[in-house]
């Protein structure tokens, strides 16, 4: 007969801070480690592509600004090609863009900031294209697994409406959770994209 061992006993889990910052971005966190720190700024300066801002917070159950989150961002070109090995499409990989980003959120204000360019569609499944999106994954204090969602465009209405993957959100209403809103400000192109992680306006995560 197999007896229970009793000694030992599940640890407690562990979320994603305090310390995430100087691991993965120390820069944020004032210590100089890496000679090359990955940071906000997805796209270079010869990158093709409309130029764009991205903003915004991320909020906790009780509606208040979460001010240590990471977020890393994955997106393809303007073209609709990743900078990656298992992107066979036929399209030039551009050196000057890197495809990825890691963000932190100001610690005041909460608020994190993307410099990046518009990506274009890319390929889906079943010879189907995507709309144009921007994957994102999010890590706190008090996140015990990161968080995967994605942001869309508002001003690519038809795109976003034939989208596989918007089309599997049951609730249409909560798509819109997903949906970056364009404006322009002192002549930049910014979309305002806030993240709900619990309450009425949660955002839409994806099990990935």
């Amino acid at each position: 007969m197999v007896q229970p061992l009793n000694y030992l006993k599940e640890t407690a889990s562990q979320t994603a801070g305090p310390y995430v910052h100087i691991g993965l971005a120390p820069d944020y966190a004032g210590f100089d480690i890496f000679e090359t720190n990955v940071s906000n700024v997805v796209a270079g300066p010869n990158t093709k592509g409309e130029r764009i801002k991205i903003e915004g917070r991320v909020f906790d159950g009780t509606g208040a600004p979460v001010r240590d989150v990471l977020i890393e961002s994955w997106q393809a070109n303007a073209d609709g090609k990743y900078n990656h090995p298992e992107d066979t499409q036929q399209k030039p990989v551009e050196k000057d863009f890197r495809g990825w980003g890691r963000i932190c959120s100001d610690f005041d204000t909460g608020v994190f900031t993307i410099e990046t360019i518009k990506p274009g569609p890319v390929p889906g499944r079943n010879g189907k294209t995507q709309a144009p999106h921007i994957s994102l994954w999010i890590v706190a204090r008090g996140i015990n697994i990161g968080l995967q969602t994605r942001l869309y465009f508002s001003d690519e209405t038809a795109a976003n409406g034939d989208d596989q993957v918007l089309n599997l959100i049951e609730q249409q209403d909560r798509r819109k959770t997903l949906i970056a809103q364009r404006s322009e400000r002192d002549g930049e192109t910014v979309y305002s994209f806030d993240i709900y992680l619990q309450g009425d306006n949660e955002t839409v995560f994806f099990d990935v």
